[in-house]
């Protein structure tokens, strides 16, 4: 059991300064009590990370922070997908699910830490209405699973569940899972809008019925899809994170009843629309984590793609050594393609990676 006074070393992919290689360092991670609360509380689960997804806002954060992302002082540890094991949890953890190893439980809990917590008791965490929570708890307790494959849950995949005609801006890991989300809601219509047609085929597999490119004829998008769902999407999610697309994809919504979900991370824009757009009676949200409640839903998705209801392997396009993380972040990420580095493990627990980037 980890305790207060103790240094931790870790290996970790530093960013010491922008738009520089990542540094693969040796860290040092002190437990002092004088840390403030949350900070001790996570500290107290102690996790053997093995496997995480390269995201693209993790390349934004590196070559291009303070443009559509704020500013982070550096030196960063970039990433926010990730899956492991708990190896020991301090005093004030009572929840028998987290032990780690002993001789009478040979196994070590499989968790995937989250960004988005959940307590389960604030008003946030009670009501049907938000998944958006106060901090406390960050951990998610899932069934036996390839670590390499579940770290890359929970984005668009919930944002899009409970849906009819459905059109996707941007065909990236993101628009991906909404089209996944869409289909498993039985949506008759998934129509998945990228200015990249190579992506096509890749959306189409996860389940889109047509695929339109932006920038083919002299209509806007927003017309073209009008037209041909005879009034508009019932609801349209937005994938990128670009003010102009935001606004494509809120006016090929139906005018009366139809409902633009943002998905796209953007932290430094504004987007800006006619009143009269949400006037007649749209409806525009956004979504957080793919609107699941972190703690309760991540298992569930779990359960789902290890009984094969998801399809998650087919976002894997194959695994790279810690090692060499800089030859995905520095390259691959800006363009179709996105990669996962992992530290260098038995499979399968090396069988990471996070594919097709916005």
């Amino acid at each position: 059991m980890a305790k207060a006074g103790q240094v931790i070393k870790c290996k970790a992919a530093v960013a010491w300064e922008q738009k520089k290689p990542l540094s693969i360092e040796e860290v040092l991670l002190h437990l002092n009590e004088s840390f403030p609360d949350l900070f001790i509380s996570f500290l107290y689960f102690m996790q053997h990370i093995f496997a995480t997804g390269l995201c693209h806002t993790d390349w934004e954060y590196l070559y291009e922070t303070g443009k559509r992302l704020k500013f982070r002082s550096f030196p960063l540890v970039l990433g926010h997908e990730a899956a492991g094991v708990v190896e020991s949890v301090g005093p004030e953890i009572h929840h028998t699910l987290y032990r780690p190893y002993t001789l009478y439980r040979p196994s070590y809990p499989i968790v995937i830490p989250l960004f988005l917590p959940f307590c389960g008791k604030c008003d946030r965490c009670q009501s049907s209405k938000t998944n958006f929570l106060l901090p406390d708890t960050s951990l998610a307790k899932v069934a036996d699973a390839p670590l390499g494959k579940v770290c890359l849950l929970g984005t668009g995949y919930g944002a899009a569940i409970n849906s009819g005609k459905c059109a996707l801006f941007g065909l990236g890991a993101v628009g991906m899972a909404a089209i996944i989300g869409c289909k498993n809601a039985m949506a008759k219509t998934i129509i998945g809008v990228d200015t990249n047609p190579q992506k096509f085929e890749k959306a189409r597999l996860f389940g889109a019925t047509e695929c339109i490119s932006p920038n083919n004829g002299s209509k806007s998008i927003q017309e073209v899809l009008v037209e041909k769902t005879t009034g508009g999407v019932d609801v349209a999610l937005e994938c990128v994170g670009k003010p102009d697309v935001m606004i494509a994809a809120l006016e090929s919504t139906a005018e009366a009843c139809g409902t633009c979900v943002i998905a796209g991370r953007m932290e430094t824009e504004t987007m800006s629309v006619p009143v009269i757009k949400i006037l007649m009676g749209r409806t525009l949200k956004g979504t957080y984590f793919g609107g699941w409640k972190s703690v309760l839903g991540v298992p569930k998705i779990v359960d789902d793609y290890m009984s094969k209801k998801l399809k998650l392997d087919e976002f894997i396009t194959h695994t790279q050594p810690l090692n060499e993380i800089n030859t995905d972040i520095s390259k691959n990420l800006k363009t179709t393609m996105s990669k996962c580095p992992v530290p260098s493990l038995p499979q399968p627990l090396s069988t990471v990676c996070h594919s097709l980037t916005f």
